[in-house]
């Protein structure tokens, strides 16, 4: 087992981005930006957290954990390395511990840490939750923008993509029919006259 944070001191911000991209893609799953992104298992062919913004999205001041993730990310460092000398790993030294699993132990890791009764639980579960937010709503970015970027977990639930208007509109009613004629003085743009 390695001495606590070695790793991580070195190359602090870049190891501790890595492990917060290791985190995200664990909760949900994206492909690989290059063939040797060691960050994002790959497990997906869709793009994940990751790819939706994750890290800008917990590195936001706006959320409130902006202070807090790079502890955390330390922290699951600590936990990987733990885990690995239980379960006999041996961890490639090249990238940060949690980096170093596969994606399978990082998916049983996490079980763990989000199991109700551990300790920490509401940390990992709230870094989670942050994490998904970035793929299921772009928290972090405005809508259209985020549309006309191919965000994909927006894609992936089916929002269309902003018209030449720039305005983001289903072709279909909601529920297949229109519920009332318009206004005889409503205007083009929609307002009332």
């Amino acid at each position: 087992m390695r001495e606590e944070n070695a790793r991580v001191a070195p190359n602090g911000e870049e190891d501790r981005t890595m492990t917060l991209e290791a985190y995200a893609d664990t909760i949900v799953p994206g492909r690989k930006r290059t063939a040797e992104d060691r960050a994002i298992a790959g497990v997906s062919t869709d793009g994940g957290a990751v790819e939706a913004g994750a890290l800008e999205l917990l590195r936001w001041d706006a959320t409130g954990i902006h202070d807090g993730v790079d502890d955390l990310a330390d922290l699951a460092n600590t936990h990987a390395e733990a885990y690995a000398a239980e379960l006999g790993l041996a961890l490639d030294e090249d990238v940060p511990p949690f980096v170093a699993l596969d994606y399978g132990h990082r998916v049983a890791l996490i079980q763990r840490l989000t199991t109700p009764g551990h300790p920490e639980k509401d940390f990992w579960v709230m870094l989670s939750l942050f994490c998904n937010m970035a793929y299921d709503s772009a928290a972090h970015l405005h809508t259209a923008e985020a549309m006309a970027a191919g965000h994909p977990g927006l894609l992936a639930m089916g929002l269309p993509r902003p018209g030449a208007d720039g305005l983001v509109q289903f072709e279909d009613y909601g529920y297949g029919r229109a519920f009332a004629r318009l206004h005889p003085d409503t205007t083009a743009s929609g307002s009332p006259a």
